[in-house]
C-alpha cells in the first residue's frame, strides 16, 4: 500500500484526472481494505480510493465496485465516478462536501426517513452486475479461515443449523433483490444539509432491501424500535414481516461478517482490532440464535403482515 508522499505523486501523476495539476492531499479517517485521500486540484476536489491486495479473500471484487459505483452515481445516490485504474489499485471519485455520520446520527428519529429514502432510491437504481448474498459468502469466508487454518471464536459452528433455519424462513416471502450497498455502517452516510449520500461500494451487490435495511441497523448498533420504525418508513406502512425479516437478517449479517472479521485479524496490515470487532458480532448472533424466542422470529419472518 502507498504511504509515502513521493508515491503518491507517482502514482497521482500517472492518472488524468489528478496529474499536471497542484495537489492538496491529506489522508482521511476510516477504511479498513482502502486508504482514502481527499486531493484538491484546481479543477475540483476528490478521493483517490487505494487499495491493497488480498481483497479476494474477502470477497472484494473491484470491477463490480467500480461499475456499481458508477450506478450509484447515476442514481443520485453516490459520489460521481472520476477514473478507474485497476493496474494502480485506485479509484477516484468525487469528494462530497457534507457531515459524515456517526451511530447517534443514524439513531436519530429526525433521520429516520431521510435514511429510508436515500436507501429507496438506491434500491430502485438499474441492477448491478453481481449479487450479493450472505448465505453463499459466509461459507466461502469460511472456506478461507479453513484452508489457512485461521482462528474463529469457540463454538462458531456449533451455529450453523441455526443459520440453516434462518435461511429457510427468509426463503418463504422472499420478494427479489435489488441494488444493495449492503454496507452501510455510520461512516458510509454523508450528510449535506439537504440529502443524504451512500459512499462506498466494495460489496455492492444485488439484495434482499431487508438485509440492507438489518445490516444497517446491526452495524449501527439501532434497537428494536429503531429498525421497526426505519423498515416502517422504507415500506411507507408498518409491515410485520418485514420488521422481523430485517432483524433475522440483522443476525444472519452479523454471524457472516463475524469470519470477515476472523480473515482480517489474520491478514490485514491495518492497525485496527479485527478479533475484537469480530467477537462483537458473533456474541450478538450467538446469544440470539442460542434464545427460545428464536424459533418465533422464524416464524414472524415467513408469517403474514
Amino acid at each position: 500500500m502507498i504511504k509515502k508522499a513521493a508515491g503518491l505523486d507517482e502514482l497521482f501523476d500517472r492518472t488524468q484526472s489528478l496529474a499536471g495539476t497542484p495537489r492538496s492531499v491529506r489522508q482521511l479517517a476510516g477504511g479498513l481494505t482502502n486508504t482514502n485521500y481527499h486531493v484538491i486540484t484546481p479543477d475540483g476536489s476528490f478521493v483517490a480510493r487505494i487499495w491493497a491486495g488480498g481483497g479476494e479473500a474477502l470477497g472484494i471484487n473491484r470491477d463490480h465496485e467500480y461499475a456499481n459505483s458508477v450506478i450509484a452515481a447515476r442514481a443520485g445516490v453516490g459520489a460521481p465516478v472520476i477514473e478507474y485504474r485497476p493496474q494502480d489499485c485506485l479509484l477516484v471519485i468525487g469528494f462530497l462536501a457534507g457531515r459524515t455520520y456517526g451511530n447517534a446520527d443514524v439513531a436519530d428519529p429526525a433521520n429516520t426517513e431521510r435514511i429510508a429514502a436515500v436507501c429507496r432510491r438506491l434500491h430502485a437504481a438499474p441492477r448491478f452486475g453481481n449479487d450479493f448474498d450472505m448465505f453463499q459468502i459466509q461459507p466461502r469466508y469460511a472456506a478461507v479461515t479453513r484452508s489457512a487454518g485461521l482462528r474463529v471464536p469457540s463454538g462458531y459452528d456449533d451455529f450453523a443449523p441455526q443459520f440453516a433455519a434462518a435461511r429457510a424462513a427468509l426463503a418463504v416471502r422472499d420478494e427479489g433483490t435489488v441494488p444493495c450497498n449492503n454496507d452501510l455502517l455510520a461512516g458510509n452516510f454523508i450528510d449535506d444539509g439537504e440529502r443524504i449520500w451512500l459512499i462506498d461500494y466494495e460489496y455492492s451487490g444485488n439484495n434482499d432491501p431487508c438485509f440492507e435495511l438489518g445490516n444497517l441497523a446491526a452495524e449501527s448498533g439501532l434497537s428494536a424500535g429503531a429498525l421497526a420504525a426505519l423498515v416502517t418508513a422504507y415500506y411507507g406502512r408498518p409491515r410485520s414481516s418485514r420488521i422481523a425479516r430485517a432483524r433475522l437478517f440483522g443476525l444472519v449479517a452479523r454471524y457472516g461478517w463475524t469470519l470477515w472479521g476472523a480473515i482480517q485479524s489474520a491478514t490485514s496490515p491495518l492497525d485496527f482490532d479485527f478479533w475484537s470487532w469480530a467477537m462483537e458480532k458473533y456474541e450478538v448472533a450467538a446469544a440470539a440464535f442460542s434464545d427460545p424466542g428464536y424459533g418465533g422470529l422464524l416464524d414472524e419472518v415467513a408469517g403474514d403482515d
